[in-house]
């Protein structure tokens, strides 16, 4: 297997911390572009209420994996540098002190202007204070009738120890004064809130005189919690979140059965190391510094909110309030004329391949309807998919198990590991086996991120093989959501090379040579790097050089290092970046001729294209991977060559477009900070809208 190699640091900037950024910052400040977008009054008011949960959810993510990481090197006594120059706990400190500030961000853009903003539409969240008396009977009622038989309070005394309290559970505590019926003096109680009830509920127009009001579950509890403790007194009471370690640790090279033991794991992972309390504003010193105890938590691990502390349960309001002037105007898919009952999926892949497909402005329909003809298609022999991450209720799944159901043979590569999905994975995995499909789980040790379909089929000529492969997961939701690019082809070659891939994920052997794809972790840096090194030689010889790259995340050291040499070379570099990016653009003698974009906007930015000009002999490749350590050395990765008229239509549409965009993207600046492009005196250009327009004009909708 290829081994990451040891590249020279250019002379001129030997300081790690002048040539790379620190990823988790790098992390943080993306949370802080979409913070933006809550924040921008040209998004449609409930669109930026919904920004404003993303960035909540993205940062207890940040907290659960990346957070924990550090603090389990720390604790470690770890005190060797980064890559970056910077040690684990002057990271920690750094991260400390940023994610502070756009906590108490997020608060002020919720309370300052987005619920404000929203009463002025009718849409109001009631407070406590304000409360009418008849919201208060109303509420009352509620609670007595709906919330409280399910609710079981728990005094803390020696015999009622301090709980394990689930990751990101609401809970609430309560300081007592009196004793019990038993003669206890408990002093503190925990109210731990199901799940199950919702955290914000809807209120009637007749009792709140909104049109859409809601009240906080944590309010309604608040104002009767005194009924749960008869004849005592509650000093105060106070909400409370903790954030926990979710890394899971399975030593895939010591188990005999991996997904035994990721059942296992998954049991531990909402107990986790506590990482992070999040606690109301007003809670009194000595309710906090108990909570730290028990916790083993420092004062720079507690982050005291206004509000409530389940921010990201916000998220369900947009979709529960029909007011389509507050969101962003209906889309729907574009669905290609070739695409109906009557056409074969297979035919048209013959006839036009390479066929590319730009999601989400163009429908999934194509990648949906090839699983689904190849089950039902009597000429068809066998399938095999991987599968990372589907959602529920899956119609790809349901066609592979249909296609098995009708004896063909079916093949899926399962990621167990698929971070957040691992449950999801493992139920997936059962229900395929009781179908009757040959379910894999990968190569121990190596993540399968790889997003390929191969369909075999008995045709007059002899067998013929079909492919997909794609830059995003087979999941039909995210597909509607997320920007990437399908690619169907009956190319031989192609289909030879992901025959291979598969044989090396299902059974054992050495490295396959392939003809046209690249694969992690065997030869992608290699090609990456290797192509960048071409650049080099291009511009040194006088031609122009010249890279443009987009991806989700750039962190890879020696491929950075790599762009500082081709960018002293001078090859002129454009990288759109979505979320990390640790090198540092437009350093005088290091990186002058390197800009770097990200673009947030309706949809995630989630393709991966990669363009070099190689004197006019274009290369462009769309990958499952981003340029990071892991992607090219510790996960099965695909990269694809395209060419032709395919080629200048992904370089237009996901490369070009976006480096014109003004209105949705932000310029990374040597420092680290990003800085928000804008028109000035230039036409507005946004690059999601201006492709949600293109193929509306060119094509049918998908309904």
């Amino acid at each position: 297997m290829a081994q990451n190699p040891l590249t020279a640091t250019p002379e001129s900037h030997p300081d790690p911390r002048e040539r790379l950024i620190n990823r988790e910052l790098g992390l943080l400040r993306f949370n802080e572009r979409v913070l933006d977008l809550a924040a921008d009054e040209s998004i449609p008011l409930l669109e930026r209420l919904r920004y404003l949960c993303i960035s909540a959810s993205n940062l207890d993510e940040f907290f659960e994996v990346r957070v924990a990481g550090t603090r389990q090197k720390v604790l470690a006594g770890v005190e060797s540098a980064g890559v970056d120059g910077l040690s684990p706990t002057q990271e920690l400190i750094l991260i400390t002190q940023r994610a502070h500030a756009l906590v108490k961000h997020q608060y002020e853009l919720l309370n300052k202007t987005l619920f404000p903003s929203l009463a002025l539409e009718g849409i109001k969240f009631f407070r406590r204070s304000k409360w009418s008396p008849e919201l208060q009977e109303w509420v009352k009622n509620l609670f007595e009738q709906d919330i409280a038989p399910v609710l079981s309070p728990l005094g803390l005394d020696p015999s009622h120890p301090f709980p394990r309290l689930i990751n990101k559970s609401l809970t609430f505590i309560i300081e007592l004064e009196g004793n019990d019926a038993f003669g206890r003096e408990p002093g503190y109680a925990l109210l731990r809130v199901p799940r199950s009830l919702p955290r914000v509920i809807p209120v009637p127009k007749k009792i709140g005189g909104a049109e859409h009001g809601f009240v906080f579950l944590s309010s309604v509890i608040h104002a009767n919690v005194n009924n749960l403790f008869s004849g005592m007194t509650p000093k105060g009471i106070f909400q409370f979140k903790v954030t926990r370690n979710s890394h899971l640790y399975v030593s895939e090279e010591d188990v005999a059965n991996l997904k035994r033991a990721v059942e296992n794991e998954l049991l531990q992972r909402s107990f986790g190391q506590a990482v992070r309390l999040e606690i109301d504003k007003d809670c009194s010193p000595r309710v906090i510094k108990f909570l730290q105890k028990q916790y083993k938590l420092e004062e720079n691990d507690v982050y005291r909110v206004n509000g409530p502390v389940n921010l990201n349960r916000l998220i369900a309001i947009p979709d529960q309030i029909d007011r389509p002037d507050l969101k962003f105007d209906a889309f729907r898919p574009a669905i290609a004329s070739y695409l109906n009952d009557d056409i074969s999926i297979f035919s048209t892949i013959r006839q036009q391949a390479p066929l590319v497909v730009h999601h989400p402005y163009e429908s999934y329909i194509p990648v949906t309807e090839l699983v689904r003809q190849a089950a039902a298609d009597p000429d068809v022999l066998a399938i095999k998919q991987t599968l990372y991450r589907t959602g529920h209720d899956s119609i790809i799944v349901e066609h592979l198990m249909e296609a098995s159901r009708r004896g063909k043979d079916v093949t899926v590569v399962i990621e167990l590991l698929a971070r957040f999905d691992e449950e999801a994975n493992v139920s997936l995995a059962n229900q395929l086996q009781e179908a009757g499909i040959q379910v894999v789980y990968g190569v121990v040790g190596f993540k399968t991120h790889a997003k390929m379909l191969l369909v075999v089929r008995r045709e007059k000529a002899g067998l013929n093989r079909y492919v997909h492969v794609g830059t995003g997961n087979y999941h039909t939701t995210t597909a509607r959501t997320y920007t990437d690019i399908s690619l169907l082809t009956d190319d031989p070659e192609t289909a030879e090379d992901v025959n291979r891939v598969f044989q090396q994920l299902t059974g054992v052997g050495h490295v396959l040579k392939l003809k046209r794809l690249e694969q992690a972790p065997f030869t992608l840096h290699q090609r990456i790097v290797g192509s960048i090194a071409n650049e080099i030689q291009i511009a040194n010889s006088g031609s122009e050089g010249r890279i443009i790259a987009r991806m989700n995340s750039l962190v890879d050291p020696a491929t950075v290092n790599a762009l500082y040499r081709a960018s002293q070379a001078g090859v002129k570099i454009d990288l759109i970046v979505r979320g990390i990016c640790v090198l540092r653009p437009q350093v005088p003698g290091l990186s002058e001729n390197i800009r770097v974009v990200s673009v947030l906007g309706r949809f995630l930015e989630h393709s991966r294209v990669f363009y070099f000009k190689n004197n006019s002999k274009e290369l462009l490749f769309i990958s499952s991977a981003d340029w990071m350590p892991r992607n090219f050395f510790k996960r099965v990765e695909i990269a694809i060559p395209v060419k032709g008229p395919a080629l200048q239509r992904i370089k237009h549409e996901c490369l070009d477009m976006y480096l014109n965009d003004n209105c949705s993207s932000w310029k990374l600046q040597p420092s680290g900070e990003y800085k928000r492009r804008n028109p000035g005196k230039k036409k507005s250009f946004n690059v999601q809208q201006r492709l949600i327009n293109l193929h509306q004009a060119n094509f049918d909708h998908d309904d």
